[in-house]
């Protein structure tokens, strides 16, 4: 199978089974998905929406972020792990929404990858998600994937990125990736992954 033809047979694949894709991250608006993707790192998603509510009930925008503590931030996110980092990083990037950006959640990746704790992925996720721009999020499991199927040679996560884009349709990014999480749960873990049971693997014979 040509590697044109293989990206055409995995785009299929991910279409027929994901056809709707709901984002992992339970989020509200910009600002509730902004703090769950950053929350995320290093943590399930099902962990953190195991926690965002609680955070949320206390504080779901950045003017009510910023009148909790750092440590009462941290006391809530704790069991996401990297609490003293990402308690910092939740209320430093509210104050500076608040006051570089009147309150809103910045809609350039430039702007967003200036706050605290937010890297390229997350302000991809942002961006692709909560504004409809087009962006490719590559996490440690799309990164494993297509370094598994060879669409990218698997040198680090922003080569993978590029290889991605330059393979898929620029339009479909935004879903593709999240089809691509979810067909790595179900069919292609990265522990006791079988072949026979993964309908892309089995069928390009990698």
């Amino acid at each position: 199978m040509k590697k044109v033809e293989r990206v055409q047979f995995i785009l299929d694949t991910l279409e027929n089974l994901y056809p709707e894709v709901p984002i992992p991250l339970d989020h509200t608006d910009a600002y509730t998905l902004l703090i769950a993707v950053l929350l995320s790192a290093q943590c399930t998603d099902k962990r953190v929406n195991l926690i965002t509510p609680s955070l949320f009930a206390k504080a779901n925008n950045p003017s009510e972020m910023v009148k909790l503590t750092i440590e009462e931030i941290r006391e809530i996110i704790k069991p996401c792990g990297l609490s003293p980092f990402k308690s910092k990083a939740i209320f430093n990037l509210s104050q500076i929404i608040l006051e570089k950006h009147n309150g809103q959640v910045p809609e350039t990746f430039e702007e967003l990858e200036a706050l605290p704790g937010v890297g390229h992925k997350t302000a991809s996720v942002v961006m692709s998600q909560a504004f409809g721009v087009p962006a490719f999020p590559v996490d440690t499991h799309i990164h494993r994937l297509a370094v598994r199927w060879k669409l990218s040679n698997g040198k680090n996560v922003e080569q993978t990125e590029k290889d991605l884009k330059r393979l898929t349709p620029i339009d479909l990014w935004n879903k593709i990736h999240l089809q691509i999480i979810f067909y790595g749960r179900e069919y292609c873990p990265a522990r006791g992954h079988v072949v026979e049971n993964c309908p892309i693997c089995k069928a390009i014979q990698l």
